[in-house]
């Protein structure tokens, strides 16, 4: 059995590089419009390096989950066979979220509709006065982000075991990270598997931008990472080299030497306690809330989480944004480790509102000013006597 997801109404559209990919929506428009549109909600772009091809991929699907849902992805491939997985992740991935999440839909209609066939038959025999009706035990928005939740960890598991059986493509020691950002309405839905990262540019209360860090890089120099790894056998250790750089090896061998806790492939690892379950978290967006970046390590191992924010919020066009992120990354590479290859870089930055940056800032500040001077106000009036 191979991969099965069903891309009916749904079409590719590839920049030049084919490293980025576009998903149109149900609505039939042609692929200018379609990435006119597109880019108006998010900004993609992905470098090779200088370590050979580029094994970075990234993704925006529009109307995936509803109307106006998005889901955008990055996915850093690793190892001899790196570029095609993060490409077939990137390709599949996003559908079998959404299959596994219809199926739940589907047992949860069905539970429902037995649960109000129960409900009905208990009532004609057991309550005549029809003043009680059940309370549902939890909010339409909880069930929903859970059912996200599921849907991920579910397709994450799936995908993996789908990479297993491809016949032509060694997974033994090569693999992909993806990070990934659902959008439904207000809600944000994150899943995070390996070191690549999702960052959130928000404003604080009292006007200033800050950067909010939304997944955890799962390293091997964690601690809770390492003590599963080394449960199941696996070494941990940093070569001589590169002391401060931990890295995961099998039992009786110095390979492969792996520089993340969990990924998508890596199957001889699978044993040893590299695992292809994501963490999920979601998140409720606010006015405060600008935009998030996704991007792949090779812009977190020479920028900041602030730096990254602070170069997206000061350039002029949204869509240029992850490019001018990219560019800044490549800078710092070249000026941090001058003896070293560039890695690729990769970005996406999902932007959270209709208005541009700057008039979100600036309305978020002037709030957030006028809200300071009315408790200095407040503090300067003399209380009643």
């Amino acid at each position: 059995m191979g991969i099965c997801a069903s891309s009916e109404q749904l079409e590719h559209v590839h920049e030049t590089d084919e490293s980025i990919v576009y998903v149109k929506d149900e609505q039939g428009r042609g692929d200018r419009e379609m990435k006119s549109g597109a880019r108006k909600v998010a900004s993609l772009f992905s470098q090779r390096g200088k370590k050979g091809p580029n094994q970075d991929s990234v993704i925006l699907c529009q109307g995936f989950g509803m109307e106006d849902g998005v889901f955008c992805g990055v996915f850093d491939g690793h190892g001899r066979c790196g570029q095609f997985i993060s490409k077939l992740v990137r390709d599949y991935l996003p559908f079998m979220i959404l299959s596994h999440r219809n199926a739940l839909l589907l047992a949860a209609a069905d539970d429902d509709d037995a649960a109000f066939s129960d409900d009905a038959a208990r009532s004609s025999s057991t309550d005549s006065s029809g003043n009680s009706s059940p309370q549902p035990s939890a909010s339409a928005s909880a069930q929903m982000l859970e059912e996200w939740r599921q849907a991920c960890a579910n397709a994450f598991a799936a995908m993996d075991g789908e990479l297993k059986l491809q016949p032509n493509l060694d997974c033994a020691f090569s693999g992909t990270t993806a990070v990934c950002a659902i959008k439904q309405g207000r809600d944000l839905i994150i899943a995070n598997l390996g070191d690549s990262r999702a960052v959130l540019a928000t404003m604080s209360d009292t006007g200033y931008l800050q950067a909010v860090q939304l997944t955890v890089d799962h390293k091997p120099s964690v601690p809770e990472e390492a003590a599963r790894i080394k449960r199941s056998g696996g070494r941990v250790f940093g070569l001589k080299d590169e002391p401060g750089v931990m890295r995961v090896w099998l039992p009786g061998e110095n390979s492969p030497g792996l520089a993340m806790a969990r990924s998508l492939g890596d199957m001889r690892l699978k044993r040893h306690g590299v695992i292809s379950a994501p963490e999920v978290t979601s998140r409720r967006v606010t006015g405060a809330d600008l935009f998030m970046v996704l991007a792949t390590d090779g812009v977190w191992d020479v920028l900041s989480n602030e730096e990254v924010v602070s170069i997206v919020c000061a350039t002029p066009r949204k869509q240029h944004a992850s490019k001018a992120v990219v560019e800044a990354a490549v800078q710092r590479w070249r000026a941090k480790f001058p003896t070293s290859r560039v890695d690729d870089c990769s970005a996406v930055c999902l932007f959270l509102h209709d208005h541009t940056l700057g008039t979100a800032a600036a309305a978020s500040a002037a709030a957030a000013a006028a809200a300071r001077k009315a408790r200095r106000a407040a503090a300067a009036t003399p209380p009643a006597s």
